[in-house]
């Protein structure tokens, strides 16, 4: 039996401190535990795999900044670099040749970007790349699928992901009907219901935006044809296809989802792992597109922060170590062996689950399934989740604080660090 007993005064303290200064302790909705229950742990630090709470505990981590730590958290190569970049300034607001060499990075790398635009996070990559998708077909309605999570801008927020799956809300308070009535939905891998949306719809839906791989419902993939389906769908009624790698791209393969299918979009956006753990995004795509976006064209986008060359210097180096031979394949090898025995764990306890992984991205949901998309999701058992997260949290496991996140591996975890996760899982699971 692995020690369950960890002593978490200094993290209550501070959270209950916090509950006065911010809305609801946090400044992010999915960090409050609030689907899970308990209270958050509040962190000290983080290296390498582990994280350490301000009460001393070690954990073994497996959200990693929800995706950027995917050399592991304080990578000593990135670290030097941005000790060195400090050294110049923290922001410019001005061209910086950083600039140049990621973007050089991207566009080698992710098979649709021939320009790329600098932005600091993923919200602001899909408000943009909206805009853009817009301005360039002249139409007004876009299509997105139930559980997909492109950032809490309005036009996003109709049967979004993440946190608003979490916590359960329905379409926010303060957004506009007006401004979500071009926003059309449809269920995650059905082909059927976007072509009827087509039909519906003609000549005025601008394009199709989703993430190619479902990491903000829980992780879901593509059924087979799917993708391609799209492609086919969007280039049939001259709608545009866009691909939110912001949580795949650089993670699931060195040139993201589109690389690892074989389908290009049209326009894609990213975000996390391109940031090295600093905050930025990047939207980009084909080149008569990209150039309707100011300077060069009339669709307005603008960001003082933004190319900011502490967050390019850990990108390039973070793109760096990506890019060395064996990277993905050991990615691979461990994630599986994570998914692979948590189903395993849970079929021998008795308990009904599905799940897997892609690279250093997975999922495990507390139903028999299979899971296509975001309404078969929701048939997971929520509650038994909550208990399984506390359980792996008490043998220093930290795991997302919801049934609908992926979770996700780095280069920095070890065929050790797993086994001691499924060892703690095998403890947990035959005890709920």
């Amino acid at each position: 039996m692995v020690n369950t007993s960890i002593k978490t005064t200094k993290s209550q303290e501070i959270f209950a401190a916090a509950q006065n200064l911010m809305p609801g302790g946090v400044s992010s909705p999915v960090r409050a535990f609030k689907s899970v229950g308990g209270q958050p742990i509040v962190f000290d630090r983080v290296n390498g795999a582990h994280i350490w709470d301000v009460d001393g505990n070690k954990y073994i981590d497996y959200v990693g900044t929800w995706g950027p730590a995917i050399c592991g958290h304080a990578h000593p190569e990135v670290i030097s670099a941005l000790h060195t970049a400090l050294e110049k300034g923290t922001s410019f607001g001005a061209p910086c040749v950083l600039e140049n060499v990621l973007a050089e990075m991207v566009i080698d790398a992710v098979p649709s970007v021939e320009m790329v635009r600098f932005v600091n996070s993923g919200t602001e990559a899909c408000m943009a790349v909206l805009r853009l998708m817009r301005a360039f077909t002249n139409r007004e309605k876009v299509i997105k699928f139930e559980g997909c999570y492109h950032g809490h801008a309005d036009m996003f927020l109709v049967k979004a992901g993440s946190g608003v799956a979490t916590l359960g809300l329905p379409d926010s308070p303060g957004v506009p009907k007006s401004v979500t009535a071009s926003t059309l939905t449809a269920p995650f891998n059905d082909l059927e219901a976007v072509k009827a949306l087509f039909e519906q719809n003609p000549n005025e839906i601008a394009g199709v935006i989703l993430e190619p791989v479902v990491g903000n419902a829980g992780f879901i993939t593509p059924d087979a044809g799917f993708l391609e389906g799209l492609r086919e769908l969007t280039q049939e009624h001259g709608a545009l296809l866009v691909f939110d790698e912001v949580m795949t791209g650089f993670r699931i393969a060195y040139g993201g989802a589109q690389a690892k299918f074989g389908v290009t979009p049209d326009l894609t956006t990213m975000g996390k792992v391109i940031g090295g753990g600093l905050p930025v995004g990047a939207y980009g795509g084909r080149r008569e597109i990209m150039s309707m976006v100011a300077p060069a064209g009339p669709v307005y986008q603008a960001g003082t922060l933004s190319g900011n060359p502490l967050a390019m210097t850990a990108g390039i180096k973070t793109l760096e170590l990506l890019s060395k031979p064996g990277t993905y394949d050991y990615l691979e090898k461990i994630t599986k062996q994570l998914a692979d025995g948590l189903l395993k764990i849970c079929s021998d306890t008795g308990h009904a689950a599905c799940g897997g992984n892609i690279s250093g991205m997975f999922g495990l949901f507390f139903t028999a399934g299979p899971v296509h998309n975001y309404e078969d999701a929701k048939k997971a058992d929520t509650a038994k989740f909550g208990r399984f997260h506390r359980g792996m949290l008490e043998h220093g496991i930290y795991l997302a604080p919801s049934q609908f996140e992926a979770g996700f591996t780095s280069l920095a975890h070890t065929p050790e660090d797993i086994e001691q996760t499924l060892a703690a899982a095998k403890d947990v699971l035959s005890s709920l």
